[in-house]
């Protein structure tokens, strides 16, 4: 595995990295490059500097169709579902390798269209991309079907085959990474998949298809179609020859989704969607370094644009003000600046609209009576750029303490007892994530069992690896799992077949 996160080239060196990128500027269909049918483009900025990086195509109805034909066309010839398992394991391992080869150039690529940090960008690209790949493609021929108990004249077989042609619907965040986690378990079962990237953030998903041409997967199996949510996206969910959609963003989207899907094919539809994550601090804990570092990463990583962002961090009554003077101290640390710069933790946010909505939930804490003990800082200069802000005194009725804000923002709630904290914590329309912090594993288990949502971290602030299912409960989303074994099952059906024995002549 690459090291290239932990030891990064210099920032001069990243520089010239960028300078001498070559950026996608068509979509890639059937194995090629390839401009919009009518011609129409958008453009992708870079959120540090505001530069256009790219103009790209806006796919629209005859782009989806031709997509969507080249998927079908792939998936019915064979050539890659029903290929043996081994030609799949062995395109997914060079894929990885090849990722692996390409990782600095596309987390820089990625680093300038998302404004994430570097060491963030390179630690995704180059170690977890790759590493996602490649346990896919190990798990290719490892993957079986059951024979079910019957009498001696029967025999059932239950086995699993790929669900066909699968739309992979992609947010900015965390743009490469969200490709993979639905990309290599698709790609695995032996789909063909149209990807849509955010129309943010359409550079490494684009850079990706042609190095998966590289790898020996054929034309038509990977295509990616850009263009924004509201025509691109709209028309992949309404497609009646698409049989599944696995996507990640609002719950608002994701309602859509289901609405497409309703009215056309009834295709499947996986949601990974909001959050608004709990970092529970119980009265037992210690409040050390390691704990501090935690929460602050949990409510401030990619500058609290991520869906399992801890940012509600409830805290004993009377341990708050020693916590949030901790909080403070650490949150002062944080370095924003060049997202190409290896001593950058923040960079800007997506957009200057994302930023003014972030700006408009502070507004409203303040409003609302939520104690401000840090103020965003806003860097001079051009950019998205918004620093960190810090609440105490929350309540649980307030609306920064129950919308998701999608940016950097910590809000600290005091609670009197074990079970309030548990009350309020599950006191949400979401589901997605929480941290608990406790010495006690009794109270760690009883945590654990009781919140409502799809992954517990105790002791740290994690989303697990890829071993383990992501994705959530209520409005986070509760159709599918990105990740793990979990993940086959949106990009597989279930087919059994029962051969009668004795009707082939021989006797029991």
């Amino acid at each position: 595995m690459s090291d290239t996160a932990l030891t990064p080239p210099s920032h001069a060196e990243l520089q010239r990295i960028a300078a001498g990128l070559r950026l996608p500027d068509r979509a890639f269909l059937d194995g090629d490059w390839s401009a919009s049918d009518n011609g129409a483009l958008f453009e992708t900025a870079n959120p540090a500097t505001g530069a256009v990086l790219s103009t790209l195509a806006h796919c629209g109805q005859k782009d989806v169709d031709r997509a969507v034909a080249a998927a079908r066309g792939a998936f019915r010839s064979g050539v890659w579902s029903r290929c043996a398992p081994e030609k799949r394991k062995e395109a997914l391992l060079k894929l990885a390798a090849l990722i692996r080869r390409d990782g600095v150039r596309l987390a820089v690529m990625e680093s300038l269209e998302s404004g994430k940090p570097i060491r963030d960008c390179l630690r995704e690209i180059t170690q977890e991309v790759p590493a996602i790949f490649q346990w896919y493609g190990e798990l290719v021929d490892k993957s079986y079907g059951h024979v079910a108990p019957t009498g001696q004249e029967d025999c059932a077989m239950v086995v699993r085959e790929p669900i066909g042609v699968v739309a992979a619907v992609l947010p900015w965040n965390f743009p490469l990474l969200m490709a993979t986690w639905k990309l290599a378990p698709a790609l695995a079962s032996g789909c063909s998949v149209i990807v849509k990237p955010a129309e943010e953030t359409s550079l490494t998903a684009l850079s990706l298809a042609a190095l998966a041409i590289e790898a020996g997967i054929p034309a038509g199996v990977l295509n990616v179609l850009t263009g924004p949510g509201e025509t691109t996206g709209r028309l992949i969910g309404q497609h009646p020859d698409i049989d599944s959609v696995s996507f990640t963003g609002s719950t608002d989207v994701g309602r859509l989704f289901l609405q497409y899907a309703g009215s056309s094919n009834l295709k499947t539809v996986g949601l990974e969607m909001g959050g608004k994550s709990p970092f529970i601090v119980l009265d037992d804990a210690d409040l050390t370094e390691d704990l501090i570092d935690n929460a602050v990463m949990a409510a401030f990583w990619n500058g609290g644009q991520n869906c399992s962002a801890n940012m509600r961090q409830l805290v004993a009554r009377s341990r708050q003000d020693a916590y949030v003077e901790k909080i403070i101290a650490r949150t002062k640390q944080i370095v924003i600046g060049d997202p190409l710069d290896p001593a950058t933790d923040m960079g800007p946010l997506i957009s200057a609209g994302q930023r003014n909505r972030v700006q408009a939930y502070v507004a409203k804490g303040v409003e609302e009576g939520a104690r401000r003990v840090l103020e965003a800082g806003v860097p001079n200069g051009r950019g998205h750029y918004l620093g960190p802000t810090v609440f105490a005194d929350l309540r649980p009725e307030m609306t920064i303490a129950r919308e998701e804000i999608f940016g950097p923002v910590l809000g600290v709630l005091p609670v009197d007892s074990m079970d309030q904290a548990l009350q309020i914590a599950n006191g949400t329309d979401y589901g997605l994530h929480a941290t608990v912090y406790t010495r006690d594993l009794d109270r760690a288990m009883y945590f654990a069992r009781r919140l409502e949502c799809g992954t517990v971290a105790v002791n740290g602030f994690t989303e697990g690896d890829i071993k383990t299912p992501f994705g959530g409960y209520r409005r986070s989303g509760s159709l599918a799992r990105d990740k793990g074994l979990e993940a086959m099952a949106q990009y597989q059906q279930i087919k059994t077949i029962w051969l009668r024995l004795s009707a082939m002549g021989l006797s029991a």
